[in-house]
C-alpha cells in the first residue's frame, strides 16, 4: 500500500516497556506473554502485527482493548488509559472466534450490536442492509446463527465489528474459515478502509495476507519484538534484480546471458514463466459458475464496501426527515390516516374479555323485576294466610328446567273488547334461576327465623 499519506503526529496506540506476566495460583509468574514490548500505531496506517502461534499477538490485541490489566509499562490508546470506556465506541474488534448468539439471526445479531452503540434506527437499518450486501449473507439473513457455518458466521462477525463505522479497527486473524472469495474480499475491505484514513491492527500468522494490505508490520516471538519496517523494507532482496518481459526464444537469453557475463562477471541464475496463483484460478472458477447462474445454499458474491464505510452515508437535512432522523421508530407517533368516515376501533381478544366481565358483574346489580301473582301468593302462603288454588290451564304444558316457557294460550274477548275473565287466569311460567328476586327470598327467610323464635 501506498505509505505517503500524511500522517498525524498522536499515535493511536503507543506501548512502551509493556509487559504481560501470568501467574498462577501462589502468584509465581508462569508465563511471560509480552515482554517489554515498545510498540506505535500511527493514524490512517494498516498496522501488521505478526508471529507464530504462542508469540504474544492475542495477548497484545487484549491489553490494547483494556481486557488483560498489563503487568508492567506503558500503554494509551487515543491518548488516553487502555480502560477508559470513553475509547471504546471508536474502536471496532472481530475476536479470533466469533462468538455469536446461537439463536439470533444475522439481522438481529448486526441490530443488537448497532443498539449497543446506540445508532440511531434508521441508520442501524440503512447500515446492517449494507453490511449484509457487502459480506454477501442478504439472501441468508433471517436463518439463525447455529445454522451458519464457520465461514459464515465468520462474515457476520466481520459485519458487527463494522456496525459503529469505527475510527481503529482490530482484526484478530480475521480470515480464519473463509474461503479464497471471503479472504480477498477481506483484504480489499481492509485496503479500502485504508485509503479512506480508517486506522487497521491486522494480526494474522497467515504472511501472505498481510503482505498484500499492510504499511507497517511488527513480528513478535516469545512476546518480544523480533523486527519492525514497511514491507519493503523486510521483504525486497536488496542482492537480486528481476527483470520481466515478454517471452523470448532461447537465442535471445542466450545473447542477454552473454551480455552480462562480459559486463557484470555474473551469469543468469534462473530463468522461468510466470504462472498464475491457484487463487486466482480458484477465483476464476467459482466466476465462472456465477455467470451460469448455479444455485447455492452458500455465500453469494459479495456486494461492494457498505456506503457509510466510504463515507457516503446519506444525510436527511429536511424538517421531518430530520425529526424522522432524530426519534426512533418507538417513539415515532402513528400517523393520522384520512377518511371520510371515522373508523371503527377493532376490539382485540383482551378487550372483548373485559366487557364480558363486566356485563357479568352488572347483571347482580339488575333492577328487581316486578312483583307477579305467583310471588304474592308464595309470600302470603309462607306468612301463614289463606291460599287461593288455582288449576292449571289446559294450554300450560309442563317445561324442563332452562327451556324457555310458552306463552298461555289468548283468552276470548268480550263485547268490550276486554280478555274474558270466565276462567281463572293460568300461573305464568316459573321464572328461570337468574330472574328470582332475591329481596323477596331474603324477607321469607327473616318470617321464617321469626315464627321459629315465637
Amino acid at each position: 500500500m501506498d505509505s505517503s499519506v500524511v500522517r498525524t503526529s498522536q499515535p493511536i496506540v503507543a506501548a512502551q516497556g509493556l509487559t504481560k506476566v501470568f501467574k498462577d495460583f501462589w502468584m509465581r509468574d508462569m508465563v511471560r506473554a509480552v515482554d517489554s514490548l515498545d510498540l506505535e500505531i500511527r493514524p490512517q496506517e494498516v498496522f501488521g502485527l505478526l508471529g507464530p502461534n504462542g508469540s504474544g499477538k492475542s495477548t497484545t490485541i487484549k491489553l490494547i482493548l483494556g481486557l488483560l490489566h498489563k503487568t508492567s509499562g506503558r500503554l494509551a490508546v487515543f491518548g488516553k488509559d487502555a480502560s477508559d470506556v470513553a475509547v471504546k465506541k471508536r474502536i471496532g474488534f472481530l475476536p479470533e472466534e466469533s462468538y455469536l448468539y446461537p439463536f439470533l439471526n444475522a439481522r438481529e445479531t448486526l441490530d443488537l450490536y448497532g443498539k449497543l452503540f446506540r445508532i440511531e434506527y434508521r441508520a442501524r437499518k440503512r447500515r446492517i442492509d449494507e453490511l449484509l450486501d457487502m459480506v454477501g449473507l442478504a439472501h441468508v439473513q433471517h436463518r439463525q446463527m447455529h445454522e451458519y457455518s464457520k465461514g459464515m458466521q465468520r462474515r457476520i462477525g466481520i459485519a458487527q465489528a463494522l456496525i459503529n463505522d469505527p475510527d481503529f479497527l482490530i482484526l484478530d486473524e480475521p480470515t480464519t474459515g473463509l474461503d479464497p472469495l471471503g479472504t480477498r474480499q477481506i483484504k480489499d475491505l481492509i485496503i479500502e478502509l485504508g485509503r479512506r484514513g480508517k486506522t487497521v491492527l491486522l494480526s494474522s500468522h497467515l504472511l501472505a495476507d498481510v503482505e498484500d494490505c499492510v504499511d507497517r508490520l511488527v513480528i513478535l516471538y516469545g512476546g518480544k519484538k523480533r523486527a519492525q519496517g514497511t514491507c519493503d523494507e523486510l521483504l525486497v532482496a536488496a542482492d537480486k534484480t528481476t527483470i520481466e518481459t515478454v517471452r523470448l526464444n532461447q537465442a535471445t537469453i542466450a545473447r542477454i546471458d552473454q551480455v552480462i557475463r562480459e559486463e557484470q562477471g555474473a551469469a543468469i541464475e534462473k530463468v522461468s514463466q510466470p504462472r498464475q496463483t491457484l487463487e486466482q484460478v480458484f477465483l476464476d472458477i467459482v466466476e465462472q459458475a456465477r455467470a451460469e447462474h448455479i444455485e447455492t445454499g452458500g455465500v453469494e458474491a459479495g456486494g461492494p464496501t457498505a456506503a457509510f464505510l466510504r463515507g457516503q452515508e446519506s444525510v436527511n437535512t429536511t424538517g421531518r426527515a430530520l425529526i424522522e432522523e432524530l426519534l426512533t421508530d418507538d417513539e415515532l407517533p402513528p400517523m393520522p390516516v384520512e377518511s371520510d368516515r371515522p373508523a371503527e376501533p377493532l376490539e382485540s381478544a383482551e378487550d372483548q374479555g373485559e366487557a364480558i366481565v363486566e356485563a357479568l358483574l352488572n347483571a347482580d346489580e339488575t333492577p328487581t323485576p316486578p312483583t307477579t301473582p305467583t310471588t304474592l301468593s308464595a309470600a302470603k302462603s309462607a306468612n301463614g294466610g289463606p291460599t287461593t288454588p288455582t288449576a292449571p290451564d289446559a294450554t300450560t304444558i309442563p317445561e324442563a328446567p332452562g327451556t324457555p316457557a310458552i306463552p298461555p294460550a289468548a283468552q276470548p274477548a268480550d263485547e268490550t273488547g276486554e280478555p274474558s275473565h270466565a276462567k281463572p287466569d293460568a300461573p305464568p311460567a316459573p321464572l328461570p334461576d337468574a330472574d328470582i328476586d332475591m329481596g323477596i327470598i331474603e324477607s321469607l327467610t327473616d318470617d321464617d327465623a321469626e315464627d321459629s323464635g315465637r
